[in-house]
């Protein structure tokens, strides 16, 4: 998720960045790291709890809601970060969604890519 989140700063400079709390190159790898895991945290936890929740509004939109809440998922990571001191910023609501859309292609990319390959089992 790090790596996504760096390659996503690369392509949407204009609308997100990542401020490291120290100007060397181990502070923004840690920094990504920090931020890649509390986005996972407000994800998991906060995120599967509006899927749950608004899961009729997922099938009435045909799960183009998903592009809001994302965005509203990062806007609060960015909010956590800021409250912090460093970490994300996104720069406005649409380009979180701009964001989301960049990161959830790039993850999806990533996770096609490094798939763990499973051998099919001959049947018998």
């Amino acid at each position: 998720m790090a790596f996504a989140m760096w390659l996503t700063t690369l392509i949407v400079a204009d609308g997100v960045s990542v401020v490291p709390y120290a100007p060397d190159t181990l502070a923004l790898v840690l920094t990504y790291l920090l931020v890649a895991l509390i986005f996972g945290f407000v994800n998991s936890v906060i995120g599967n709890f509006i899927r749950i929740v608004a899961f009729p509004v997922y099938i009435l939109t045909l799960g183009l809601i998903a592009l809001v809440v994302n965005s509203l998922l990062l806007l609060l990571v960015s909010g956590i970060s800021s409250f912090i001191g460093f970490g994300l910023v996104v720069n406005g609501f649409w380009w979180g969604v701009l964001t989301s859309v960049v990161l959830g292609l790039i993850s999806w990319i990533l996770g096609i890519i490094f798939r763990p390959l499973v051998k099919k089992r001959p049947n018998y």
